[in-house]
Formats: structure tokens, C-alpha cells, sequence
């Protein structure tokens, strides 16, 4: 393996272990402050133990997100210098917002609602947990919009050699960022809510608690419920920005190969890039594929074989990533709409509680595909059309870059039973009587 591969599965490792921690944080915070918030308004003390029981879940996850995303940002330093050096006068100034301003602000308020039960008036710490969640999502906005410029470069000039900040403006609001943070973002409320509802479901089997865990449920429920239907239909629009930004992206995800108008959408696909095209082409959805990408039948789709092939992304990769994650999110779907429709009568139903205790972890691989789509599916560029990802890496050694994948790997797994472990652990022992 060369520097190039070895940095990019560093990357990678490093990336999808921080994006287990980072869904839940982002919609659990959302949850527990509505949770907080009835428990202001009414008095009733189950929602204030319901705030308390979630929230200690929320700190463990917390907790391990912020040790993976440091390590993460400072690849740039290591693994990824020379990108640094070209695009850091863009790329540098909104990490900065997102630590300085997001970050601190989140971490700041956590402590204060963590410390504050009985030091803070009701008001006061409810106010808290929202400036908890706002931050928390804040800092998804500011990722997002770099990883946004990464994928459809905007606001910028070629100068001394390198890239520079031109247009604050046109950075911050470049479509495709927004587009990014609104599909991230409702896939991790969407997440949360599935694994209160999962953790819900676990107690309601035994008997726990119940009014508790079907509070806590009803509460997972529509978060599930709402937030399934909205990234599909968020995706939709997303997937045009692709169709006009990255059309060698949208290739692969379909691996559609002949440039056409009116291009069919096939339901079942087997590609064979080695051979330029695909195995299996059967049962089409005439002109599908072109409205679905530019929302016009008779729109010409851009076929791979047009495409130069040093400038084509793994395609057999990004096909079946992006079907995995439109695949898991129709069971999404499905699954929330059964518990709405079945959500007052869930003793009646213990097969469907234990499906949704196992449904838990794949929102998880749903939004891990989805980052699939989006950075696999880029390559070759690391900023796309101006970058290549070989040109971006540190002129480090080989045996540099094997030695920090190995204990990456060695250090994340460890984190990663232990995270397992800790939320197992209070996710079924249930709250403090």
C-alpha cells in the first residue's frame, strides 16, 4: 500500500467512528430539550426523569464524539498538509467559527446543565439544554458548508499559487453545504429517534416503567416518523443539486454508462465497471432517471463512458452504497408509520418491539452509506474539479502512515466497546427511581 491509499483508510476509519457519535448527539440534545421543556410547562415530574435518563446517555455519547473529532481535524495537519496548505485559507476559517463559537458554546452549556439541576430556577435550565442543542447542531452547520466547498468549490481565487478566500458570502450560503446540513441533519433527528424508540421498545417488552418508556416512545416516534419522510424528500432535491454540480457522482450512483435524454431508470442493476458498463439491465422505468435528476423527462443524463477515466469515482462503491441507504430509508419509513399506527396498542405488538430494538444500529450504516455516496462518490477530487486527492497528501512515509492506521484502528475499537458497553449498560438499567 502506498502513503496515498494508507491515508485515505485513515481518514475513513477516522471519519465513520466520529460519525457514530455525531447523529445521536445532534438529535438527542433536540429531544431531551423538548422533554425538559414539558416538564417546565406542566410540572409533571416523569418528564423531568425523562430529560434526566436520556441526557446521561446523550453525556456518554457526547463524551466519546469530542475525542474522535479532534483526532479527525488534525489529519489535515498530518496526513493531508498539502490540501491544507492550498484550500486553509477557506477550509481553516470555518473550522475556527465551528470551534471557537459552536463547539464552545455547546460545551459550555452542557456543564451548566449538567451541574445546574439544583442550583438553576426550571427556566433557566431548560434554556440551558436548548442552547446545548442549538450549538450542537450550529457546529454540524459549520462542517457541513466546508464539506460543502469541498464538493461544489465556490467563493474563492487562484492566488500565489494557491486557493483564497474571495467571498465570505457565497462560502457560507453555497447550495450545495445547505443542502448537505439539511439532508445530515434530519437523518440524525431521524436517528434519535429511532433508538428512543428502540430503548423504549427494550422496556416496554418487560414491562419497565411503562408509563415512562411509552412517553419516551411517543416522543421517538414522531421524530422517526417526521424525519424519515422529510430526508427522503429533502434527498430528492439534493440529488438534483448533484445532478448539476457533480454529474460524475450521480453516474455512479446509478452506473449509467451511455450519455441520453429521456435516460431510463432500471430496477435492477448489476454494473461491471472493468468492462465499461453493466452486467444486468432489467425491468426499466422509461425517462425516470432524467426527471428524478433534473426533473424533466427529456433531460440529457451524463453517462459515465463520458466521463474521462481518471476522473471517474469508484463506481461499483457508490451504487451500492447509494442503494443501501435509499433501501434502509423505505424501512425507515416504514417502520415509523407502523408505530404511529400501532402506538397505542405496542403490548399487543412484542415481534414489532423487538424489531425496532434491533432496527437501532441501522440508521446508523443508513447515514454511513450516505457519507459513502458523498466522499467516494467525489473521488478523485478532494475539492471537486480544482484538487486531486493525490495531490493533497503529506509528503510523509509509508511506515508513517500504516503505523497510525494500525493504532487508530487499535484506539477506536477499544472507544467503540466501550461506548457500546456504557450505553447498553443505562440504556437497559432504565431511569433512577
Amino acid at each position: 500500500m502506498d502513503v496515498l491509499l494508507l491515508s485515505r483508510l485513515q481518514f475513513a476509519v477516522a471519519t465513520f467512528f466520529h460519525f457514530i457519535f455525531v447523529p445521536l448527539t445532534l438529535g438527542l440534545s433536540v429531544i431531551i430539550a423538548l422533554m425538559e421543556t414539558k416538564y417546565v410547562r406542566t410540572g409533571d415530574e416523569t418528564y423531568k426523569r425523562m430529560a434526566k435518563f436520556w441526557g446521561k446517555l446523550f453525556l456518554i455519547n457526547f463524551a466519546l464524539g469530542v475525542v474522535t473529532g479532534i483526532t479527525l481535524e488534525f489529519q489535515f495537519g498530518t496526513n493531508w498538509s498539502r490540501y491544507s496548505e492550498y484550500v486553509g485559507d477557506i477550509f481553516g476559517s470555518l473550522l475556527a467559527i465551528e470551534a471557537s463559537v459552536a463547539f464552545f458554546l455547546e460545551s459550555t452549556f452542557l456543564a451548566v446543565w449538567v451541574f445546574g439541576w439544583d442550583k438553576l430556577s426550571p427556566k433557566a435550565h431548560a434554556a440551558a439544554i436548548w442552547l446545548v442543542a442549538i450549538a450542537s447542531n450550529l457546529s454540524a452547520l459549520w462542517i457541513l458548508i466546508a464539506n460543502g466547498f469541498m464538493q461544489h468549490p465556490v467563493g474563492y481565487v487562484i492566488r500565489n499559487g494557491r486557493a483564497e478566500l474571495e467571498s465570505f458570502y457565497d462560502v457560507v450560503f453555497n447550495s450545495f453545504g445547505l443542502q448537505e446540513f439539511l439532508h445530515t441533519v434530519s437523518g440524525s433527528w431521524m436517528l434519535a429517534g429511532f433508538f428512543v424508540m428502540g430503548v423504549s421498545a427494550w422496556h416496554i417488552l418487560r414491562k419497565n416503567e411503562l408509563d415512562f418508556f411509552n412517553r419516551s416512545f411517543r416522543y421517538g416516534m414522531a421524530f422517526a416518523l417526521i424525519f424519515s419522510l422529510f430526508v427522503a424528500l429533502q434527498g430528492h432535491t439534493h440529488g438534483n443539486e448533484v445532478a448539476a454540480t457533480q454529474p460524475a457522482k450521480l453516474a455512479a450512483m446509478e452506473s449509467h454508462w451511455e450519455t441520453r435524454k429521456g435516460a431510463p431508470m432500471y430496477l435492477l442493476t448489476v454494473p461491471n465497471p472493468s468492462g465499461e458498463g453493466n452486467l444486468i439491465e432489467t425491468l426499466p422505468i422509461p425517462y425516470m432517471l432524467s426527471i428524478l435528476a433534473f426533473s424533466d423527462p427529456n433531460a440529457e443524463v451524463v453517462g459515465l463512458n463520458d466521463i474521462p477515466k481518471d476522473e471517474r469515482p469508484p463506481v461499483a462503491l457508490t451504487f451500492l452504497a447509494f442503494r443501501a441507504m435509499v433501501g434502509l430509508g423505505t424501512l425507515f419509513i416504514v417502520a415509523a408509520g407502523l408505530a404511529w399506527l400501532w402506538r397505542n396498542k405496542l403490548q399487543e405488538k412484542p415481534w414489532f418491539l423487538k424489531a425496532l430494538v434491533w432496527i437501532i444500529p441501522l440508521p446508523y450504516i443508513a447515514l454511513d452509506a450516505g457519507w459513502t455516496v458523498a466522499e467516494v462518490g467525489r473521488q478523485p477530487w478532494i475539492v471537486y474539479g480544482m484538487m486531486k486527492t493525490a495531490d493533497a497528501v503529506s509528503p510523509i512515509t509509508t511506515t508513517q502512515a500504516g503505523v497510525s492506521l494500525f493504532a487508530f484502528i487499535a484506539v477506536y475499537s477499544l472507544l467503540g466497546a466501550v461506548d457500546i458497553y456504557l450505553l447498553r449498560k443505562y440504556a437497559t438499567l432504565g431511569p433512577e427511581a
